[in-house]
């Protein structure tokens, strides 16, 4: 990950702005730059992924034009080669090819790229900034007013404390320009559904998967596989695998007492015959964990905190013993092929509804989640089900083909790997188990003890009345908002709201963002 910053003002002193950005410096901890522009400043804190000498450093120049970009743009090496015939590009890194494309294409170039990415671009023409998301919103971007009317943008929001009254999340698939907001991309609506059989439908999956994953392995630095045993990241590495000629390298985490996932992550690793190493927690590691994982997270989200803490200690412990710079994940197939939860939906245009809402949602949560546990690291995060082509793909299938009708959640995904022998069978047919239950059910229990000894009952009414927006409403979520205010004063609104199942479906009235609550966990915890 890489941070980038940009504001539209000349009146904050040089030396603050560059205070507010080097609360990041851990995501871009090889160079760094601040420079200023006619209109304000742009900012840039470097991890070198890709054309990893000097050349690569940003603001990218061309012109009067400059660009800050955090992100991936995929296959851009023969579009890079098209380009250089008529321009001077000077790296090898991706993000340079993005200012002949806007001296092509204009803001129209947003919606032909394949990327993850965050960006803040000058145009010296017009003398102004313009700042884009990517479609989902997996790299991250924030904004606010300054004192003086001013713009600011950053890659956290601790960058823009002190300097916004209100921060807030950078809508995904939009770009920023002349003062307003302009959606060019949403890949949750479709406008009519793929009527294939499930043969048919499993098939493009495949395809579009291995292709998701094949083009996220292209990096100049080392690249690593984060293994929770479960369905999504276990096929992930066992693509990646197949198509590597060594082996790669595996990572997963569990508490020292209860860990579910430990043993078939260990499974998965040997079977698809990688380099796996195993991370052991216990109850002190978790708890001494919790207030900077709130801090670098940004929310005061139960099940966020909950699923961070085993997912920032694994990539923590990365960071401190490997040379790896970069780390799939399993992110973003719940949202697509459905959670334990929506096996209650009540038809097929509420389980669609409802997978809209998710995907629309994930910069806040677990895109969230794995951005911030990475980048506060050093690493990178690539995550292929986020891939454009099987995410569009994915949502315009008939969602009548999507519900649980197997008594197995994402059985198209499943089926679609069923002939390949690319996982073993109790691992492509486990049912979910939550990732943070399956680091261990002891490690949310021993949260829930803490928030316990932390406030009595008069205690934790009081606390709750203090906060009208989204106020808590266990100790346990008084304890996240309370640790989110130390660190994100007033801020509250940048999350939308807790994080829980359709608590109007039946079966899903829970206080509990957990799927152990649910009558339909069963044997997912095992």
């Amino acid at each position: 990950m890489c941070s980038i910053f940009g504001v539209t003002s000349k009146t904050i002193p040089a030396e603050t702005l560059r205070q507010c950005f080097d609360r990041t410096l851990s995501r871009g901890p090889d160079m760094t730059r601040i420079e200023e522009v006619p209109c304000g400043y742009l900012g840039f804190h470097r991890l070198s992924i890709m054309g990893l000498d000097e050349s690569g450093m940003q603001p990218f120049h061309m012109g009067k034009n400059a660009v800050c970009c955090n992100g991936e743009l995929y296959g851009f090496r023969p579009l890079r080669e098209r380009l250089m015939k008529q321009y001077d590009l000077k790296s090898g890194s991706d993000c340079e090819i993005l200012l002949p494309l806007y001296e092509e294409y204009g803001t129209e170039m947003f919606r032909t790229l394949d990327a993850e990415f965050a960006l803040i671009l000058y145009d010296g023409k017009r003398d102004t900034l313009i700042a884009a998301r990517d479609p989902i919103g997996i790299r991250p971007l924030y904004y606010g007013t300054l004192e003086d009317g001013g713009m600011a943008f950053a890659s956290e929001p601790k960058n823009l404390v002190g300097l916004c009254k209100t921060i807030l999340p950078f809508p995904p698939g939009h770009y920023w320009e002349g003062g307003r907001f302009i959606r060019y991309a949403d890949p949750a609506y479709v406008d009519s559904f793929t009527m294939k059989d499930e043969e048919e439908v499993c098939q493009k999956l495949r395809r579009l998967l291995v292709q998701g994953v094949e083009k996220r392995l292209d990096a100049d630095a080392p690249i690593g596989f984060l293994l929770s045993g479960g369905l999504d990241s276990s096929l992930v590495c066992a693509i990646a695998q197949r198509r590597l000629s060594r082996p790669i390298r595996t990572f997963a985490i569990g508490m020292d007492k209860d860990a579910i996932d430990l043993k078939y992550a260990r499974k998965a690793a040997e079977y698809i015959g990688s380099e796996h190493t195993e991370v052991i927690i216990s109850e002190a590691d978790v708890t001494a964990a919790l207030p900077a994982v709130v801090e670098l997270l940004a929310t005061w989200d139960i099940t966020t905190i909950r699923a961070s803490i085993g997912m920032y200690l694994v990539c923590k412990w990365i960071h401190e013993h490997t040379d790896i710079r970069v780390l799939l994940t399993g992110e973003i197939s719940d949202e697509l092929f459905g959670y334990k939860y929506t096996d209650y939906a009540p038809n097929a245009a509420a389980f669609q509804r409802e997978a809209e809402k998710r995907i629309r949602e994930l910069h806040v949560y677990d895109v969230l989640r794995a951005d911030r546990c990475i980048s506060v690291n050093s690493l990178e995060a690539r995550v292929p089900f986020g891939d454009l082509k099987f995410v569009r793909y994915a949502m315009s299938i008939d969602p009548e083909l999507k519900m649980n009708r197997h008594d197995m959640g994402k059985y198209l995904l499943r089926r679609a790997f069923a002939e390949e022998n690319i996982l073993p069978e109790e691992i492509l047919w486990r049912q979910k188990a939550a990732f943070s239950d399956a680091v261990g059910h002891s490690m949310v229990d021993d949260l829930k003890a803490l928030a316990e000894r932390t406030y009595s009952d008069g205690e934790f009414k009081e606390g709750c009345a203090r906060y009208d927006y989204r106020p808590p409403f266990t100790k346990e979520s008084l304890l996240y908002r309370d640790l989110f205010e130390r660190f994100y004063p007033g801020q509250a609104e940048m999350i939308p709201d807790y994080w829980m199942p359709n608590r109007d479906w039946p079966g899903c009235a829970v206080d509990d963002p957990s799927a152990r609550v649910l009558a339909n966990y069963g044997a997912s915890g095992e």
